[in-house]
């Protein structure tokens, strides 16, 4: 039996989102329509909460609020995994930044737990950079065959898009298959 997992970085799919004036999708038909006839293991999507200071602000707690609602709406879904890493603030002498932590290594421990252990034959990753490369690459090499789905705006990679066996591009016919 061959089995495929969905492995989403929330950040690069809300970017990619962007270039099709943001509809509201459905992550269950986006991973239904991946499918080939296959069975699916589970989605997991990666993303991290919104930042919270310490004294919270009002947009930052209908920011969290918006958060939560949709952590939970996926979570609900059949065969859905939410993964969270943590916003960190450095402040710079231009302002401050925010950077994703742990997102892509969670992304990376859970595509090389399940293809080393011959849980799925197929992964369909939705990502643009190049840091998950290696994975891909031992992924591979355990047998797994990797998909990249990806957009042109913002567009992937050159080393992602190598790495992968199968590149599918995200189009505008896509997303109309999977909004709510």
């Amino acid at each position: 039996m061959s089995r495929y997992g969905v492995f989403i970085d929330g950040g690069y799919f809300k970017k990619l989102l962007q270039q099709f004036h943001s509809p509201k999708i459905s992550y269950l038909k986006f991973s239904t329509e991946v499918a080939n006839g296959e069975e699916r293991l589970r989605t997991y999507y990666y993303d991290c909460p919104p930042f919270i200071s310490s004294v919270p602000t009002a947009d930052e707690k209908e920011r969290q609020s918006k958060f939560d609602r949709f952590r939970q709406m996926l979570e609900r879904e059949p065969r859905f995994q939410v993964r969270l890493g943590r916003l960190a603030k450095y402040n710079t002498s231009t302002g401050p930044v925010f950077q994703q932590k742990k997102v892509d290594i969670l992304l990376t421990c859970d595509l090389l737990r399940l293809s080393l252990e011959k849980q799925i034959s197929r992964a369909v990753i939705v990502a643009g950079h190049s840091d998950f490369v290696p994975a891909i690459q031992i992924a591979r090499d355990a047998g797994t065959v990797v998909q990249l789905y990806f957009s042109r705006t913002p567009p992937p990679h050159d080393e992602l898009l190598a790495a992968c066996d199968e590149r599918i591009c995200i189009d505008e016919h896509l997303i109309n298959r999977i909004k709510v």
